[in-house]
């Protein structure tokens, strides 16, 4: 398939395993739209245990990964991408094609860059949680549908529009953004080739994220394994610096909801 278009159906990647594989932001345009429910928000103490907890399943992961190297060959649990360390905490299995993984949110201020827009070659479902003096901010090249809030939920969200840095020359694509407020948990639908772009401000953050197709978009894909990298096309060559994406409101308009 052309590497300028974004396909719903068959393979998206021109190298199946390629972890930095690079889509022309020129010629995207998002099959669907991303969608995310708020879902409840927590006292700043019983989020922050939550959080950490869950972070402290990744990073324990992580200790033991490189105390004792996964074997080559063996499936590697323990895995890194683009927006934090990733845990593979439920693997498929023959006759289950989903997964489950943790993410531990790298800070993007104390790293002083951005995560980049990207989509995935299988749709996904996220649970994001934040805990105290820690927002997320969830962007992508198409509005996103803000659904209903759960019962529980007691705070408004802001939306705003601003541009996306970084593009080719002569090329100006918005960027639609939802900030994640403390102490709070979120959910995403995000359907396979749809652009997303998640920036954690504050040490905790994490993503419970669930692959309901994993084993088939990797087979769909003629891929070697199961690596969150090689089943992610960016839309960008390179990060941005951290004061692109760390803002909570647009430079001079936001909109609560």
């Amino acid at each position: 398939m052309s590497h300028e278009t974004t396909q719903t159906t068959g393979r998206m990647k021109q190298s199946p395993d390629h972890e930095d594989e690079i889509l022309d932001l020129r010629r995207h345009q998002d099959p669907d739209r991303n969608r995310l429910t708020p879902v409840v928000q927590l006292p700043p103490d019983v989020a922050l245990t939550v959080v950490e907890a869950l972070a402290g399943l990744v990073r324990s992961a992580h200790r033991e990964e490189r105390t004792h190297p996964t074997p080559p060959g063996r499936l590697k649990q323990a895995q890194e991408f683009e927006e934090g360390d990733v845990y593979m905490l439920e693997p498929p299995f023959e006759g289950y094609f989903a997964d489950r993984y943790l993410m531990d949110f790298y800070d993007t201020i104390e790293r002083g860059i951005c995560s980049r827009m990207h989509l995935h070659t299988g749709l996904r479902f996220v649970r994001m949680m934040t805990g105290p003096e820690t927002t997320i901010r969830v962007s992508g090249l198409s509005p996103i549908t803000v659904r209903s809030a759960a019962p529980g939920w007691t705070g408004p969200l802001t939306t705003f529009t601003d541009v996306l840095p970084d593009t080719p020359a002569g090329v100006h694509r918005d960027r639609h953004n939802v900030i994640v407020p403390p102490n709070s948990w979120v959910d995403m639908q995000i359907p396979r080739g749809v652009s997303h772009q998640f920036n954690a401000v504050g040490p905790h953050a994490v993503i419970d994220s669930v692959h309901p197709e994993e084993s088939i978009e990797t087979l769909r894909e003629e891929m070697s394994g199961y690596r969150m990298m090689a089943q992610t096309i960016f839309l960008a060559k390179s990060k941005s610096p951290a004061d692109t994406c760390a803002g909570v409101t647009a430079p001079d308009d936001s909109t609560p909801r």
